[in-house]
C-alpha cells in the first residue's frame, strides 16, 4: 500500500512521533511525502520515504494528483486547523480528491491510529481490490 504523508510545519514532530510509533507497519509499505515532511520523517525512522515538492511549494499538488491517478492508497494529513500558514498546503482540495477517489484519509493522530490499526489487522484490503478494478 502507497501510503502519503503530510503535516503542516506545527504537526512535523507529531508526525515524526506517529511514524516512529508505527515504524514497523510503516516499513511494510511504500511512503511517499511532501519534502521537508519526508526528511524530518526519514531521518527519525530510517524509513524509506519517497520526498516530493516541500508542501506549499506544489508537494500538496503532487500528492493530488498521485491519488487521482491511482497511486496512493491512504493519506496521513496531520494539520494545524487554527495556525495554518497561507504557504502550507490546503487541507479543502486534498479531502476533496480523497473523497472522489474513496481514499482514507486521517487529519489528526487519532484517526491516523485508527486508519494504522486496520491497516494492520487487515481492514483495509478492499482498497487492493479497488485498485485492481481500475
Amino acid at each position: 500500500m502507497r501510503i502519503a504523508l503530510i503535516a503542516h510545519d506545527s504537526r512535523k514532530e507529531l508526525m515524526t512521533q506517529f511514524c516512529t510509533a508505527y515504524v514497523r507497519i510503516l516499513s511494510q509499505n511504500e511512503l511517499v511525502a511532501t519534502g521537508v515532511t519526508g526528511k524530518v520523517v526519514r531521518d527519525a525512522t530510517g524509513l524509506p520515504v519517497r520526498c516530493l515538492y516541500p508542501g506549499g511549494r506544489g508537494g500538496a499538488e503532487q500528492i493530488s494528483s498521485m491519488i487521482a491517478c491511482g497511486e496512493v492508497d491512504m493519506l496521513l494529513f496531520f494539520r494545524d486547523p487554527v495556525n495554518a500558514r497561507p504557504d502550507e498546503p490546503n487541507a479543502v482540495n486534498l479531502l476533496r480528491i480523497c473523497d472522489m477517489h474513496t481514499i482514507p484519509v486521517a487529519t489528526n493522530i487519532a484517526t491516523a491510529e485508527v486508519l494504522i490499526h486496520g491497516l494492520e489487522r487487515g481492514d483495509l484490503a478492499w482498497i487492493e481490490l479497488q485498485r485492481e478494478r481500475r
